[in-house]
């Protein structure tokens, strides 16, 4: 409950002053008797009507109380609130191609820590519909775009690299970024994003990354382009079997190369923003810097509704008024 009026309650104290001087004004004129021996009045006991001759005075107070709190204007108030969210559709589109085992990123090497920041970026929106495509040599779409966040982590769970999954390897970039344009084709929300991570340079695929770049551009989508490792000469594992049909991890030399210009370029002419991920730990600052960049919009519109409560206050105070009354004019009579 809240008051429209507080400033009311300042007549609360010419009330208290009025109260004070009254008490002070009645000890002060009390009668009194002198007696040789109060032995003889000591059976004497005040009855109920005299301990509460004063009650309908006490009773005008209060009623006047509940008048002043009635000044005041009590509220009592009930409040809405309409949320208004407005999601954003985004597309994860993740190179699997067998680079991406290379052991340069915690926490074992490229494929994982992409799967594992990946999942961190999922968990971290709540009103937006998000798909996820794996490509190598060819691309393939794991989740279409839903809200079904549970069902997105365990597909990111499973991703496994081209020669795992026994895929066709290469780096179809083109193609990739056809297929993200395709799934967010028919998306009406406010903000359609790609994000687009890879470790290497187009060399596969039917669609070059030129059509596949003016696709996307056609349908309005903002492309997030990430470069994962570093460039240069590295290793990269190969696991075969051995006649016991156990796996054995080898390593072959692999020259490592991310097409920056392409990424940069994808990123800048549809409004994106291209990130370099070569550091170990850097590939998760640069999902947060997306999820900080792409904010769900959400309009919160508040209502509130006040109920004047001064009516019950001033029941009150008449009620007590009028017993005050009646009181004073029969068993507190004072005056015949």
């Amino acid at each position: 409950m809240k008051f429209a009026s507080p400033l009311a309650f300042l007549l609360l104290i010419p009330l208290i002053l009025v109260v004070v001087f009254y008490i002070w004004q009645r000890r002060k004129k009390e009668a009194t008797l002198q007696y040789s021996s109060l032995l003889s009045l000591k059976d004497i006991h005040l009855t109920w009507r005299a301990k509460l001759i004063f009650l309908p005075y006490y009773l005008k107070v209060a009623s006047l109380v509940f008048v002043i709190i009635a000044l005041a204007r009590p509220q009592t108030t009930d409040t809405k609130v309409k949320k208004n969210v407005e999601g954003i559709d985004i597309m994860i589109v993740l190179d699997v191609s067998d680079s991406m085992l290379i052991e340069d990123m915690k926490p074992n090497n490229r494929i994982g820590s992409a799967k594992e920041t990946i999942a961190k970026f999922v968990q971290s929106r709540s009103s937006d519909r998000i798909g996820l495509i794996i490509f190598a040599g060819e691309a393939f779409t794991l989740v279409p775009l839903t809200m079904d966040y549970e069902l997105l982590l365990s597909r990111i769970a499973e991703i496994k690299t081209a020669q795992e999954a026994r895929i066709k390897d290469g780096t179809a970039i083109g193609v990739a970024v056809a297929n993200g344009a395709n799934r967010l084709k028919e998306s009406t929300a406010r903000s359609r994003v790609m994000i687009f991570a890879t470790d290497g340079e187009n060399n596969s695929g039917t669609i070059d990354p030129e059509t596949g770049l003016e696709i996307a551009k056609g349908y309005g989508i903002k492309i997030y382009s990430i470069g994962i490792g570093r460039d240069g000469p590295t290793k990269i594992p190969i696991y075969q079997k051995d006649v016991f049909g156990n796996s054995v991890k080898s390593y072959q030399p692999f020259e490592s190369t991310v097409n920056e210009n392409l990424l940069s370029r994808m990123a800048s002419e549809t409004n994106g923003k291209y990130f370099r991920a070569s550091r170990e730990d850097s590939l998760g600052g640069v999902f947060k810097e997306i999820d900080r960049l792409e904010k769900t919009k959400i309009d919160i519109n508040k209502y509130t509704r006040y109920k004047e409560e001064f009516g019950r206050f001033l029941w009150f105070a008449t009620f007590l008024y009028l017993l005050a009354w009646f009181l004073s004019s029969t068993w507190l009579r004072r005056t015949p």
